[in-house]
Formats: structure tokens, sequence, C-alpha cells
């Protein structure tokens, strides 16, 4: 009889690279073919949100819920700059009364610990207690988009932002994704191996110099 063999590192990767292009495009084109498209409500290169609009005192927060008609990015007056933790606290608490009556719903499911952001210049990271495959492809958008719309340093347009996705099963390599124009969450390349900021990390031992052999 022989025994089961293991998957090479390397087919293991396209695979789950195959999984997570096909959650996020699939339902995205399924709802394109029904006549029923994302909606188009950010700006194509447009500056991210959480930030003061220029010429004024108002900052504005940009959380994406889902709508009759696709993906749709709620914009809230804000006190300050809205970084990207803050805004994915506010998403998960769901859509306010007056954004429920306008037909925003949330499929961002309960996430025992929350999200966690960790912004750098251009990107943010954000870690999933909850595997993607778990949620639906609106949800994995919802977060995205609203990470990429936050204060981030570096003057990127939203569109440009990458989010670095880590999940429970990602071995530590986060998929690293885009928030298009029309709101959706488009993988860029699959799994970033780049050394990436975790909620957890402690900052390295000071390295010592080699010492100098005696003469």
């Amino acid at each position: 009889m022989r025994s089961p063999t293991r998957a090479a590192p390397g087919a293991a990767t396209a695979s789950y690279l195959a999984l997570f292009v096909t959650i996020l495009l699939v339902p995205a084109l399924f709802l394109t073919g029904c006549g029923i498209a994302p909606t188009g409500y950010v700006q194509a290169g447009a500056p991210a949100q959480g930030i003061r609009q220029p010429g004024t005192d108002t900052y504005t927060a940009r959380i994406f819920f889902l709508s009759p008609l696709g993906i749709h990015a709620a914009a809230r007056p804000a006190d300050g700059p809205v970084g990207p933790q803050e805004a994915l606290d506010l998403l998960m608490k769901g859509p306010t009364a007056a954004e429920q009556a306008r037909g925003l719903v949330s499929v961002v499911p309960p996430m025992p610990g929350g999200l966690t952001a960790v912004p750098t210049t251009g990107a943010v990271s954000v870690h999933l207690p909850t595997p993607v495959a778990r949620m639906e492809a609106a949800a994995v958008h919802q977060i995205a988009c609203t990470a990429a719309h936050a204060a981030i340093l570096g003057g990127r347009p939203a569109t440009q932002v990458d989010v670095r996705m880590y999940e429970p099963e990602s071995r530590g390599s986060p998929w690293t994704v885009r928030c298009s124009s029309n709101g959706l969450a488009l993988p860029t390349a699959g799994p970033d191996t780049r050394q990436n900021p975790t909620p957890n990390a402690s900052p390295s031992p000071t390295a010592k110099a080699p010492s100098s052999p005696a003469p």
C-alpha cells in the first residue's frame, strides 16, 4: 500500500494562491454577469481618506459596506486623521442607523480578538483571526478597502496602497491586495515574503560586532 505523499511547498503555495484569487474574483464576476455592478463611488486614483480634505479643516473616514448595487463607501466626518486600525474598528461596529436606512449592510463576520492593522509608508498589514476561505468575498473587499482608504503615510492614492493580508493559515506570509476604483480587493501577487510589521513585533536584540582576528 502506497503511503500518501505530501504536496511540495511550491505546489501548496500555488494552490493556496489559486484559492485566494477564486474567493475574491469569482463572486465579483458573478455580480457583474447578473447586471449588478460593484459601485463606483470611489474615484479612481482618489487620495487616501481619513485625512484632512485639501483646502478645508474637514476630515473624512471611508468605511466600506455592501449595498444592493455592490460595495459602497460610506463617508463619515471625523475630528482628525483616521488611521487603518480606527477605520477597521468602525467597520466591525457595522453601519449606522442612517447607513442601514440607505440599504448598507456588513458581511464581515464577528472575529475573536478583532482585526489588527499595522500601517507603514504606502502600505498596511492587516491580521485576520479568521481564514479568508471562511468569509464571504464581500467581507474581504470591505476589510481591504476600508484599510486602504485610511490615513497612511506616503501620500499614495488609496488604489495604490498595498494591503498585506495575514491569515492564520498563511504561515507568516501575507497576500498583498489593492483596492480597485470600484471597491474590490484584487491580488497583486502571491505570498509577499518581505518583512512586514506584526502586531506583537518585538525589537531585535542588538547585534554584536564581529571580533577582529588576533594578529
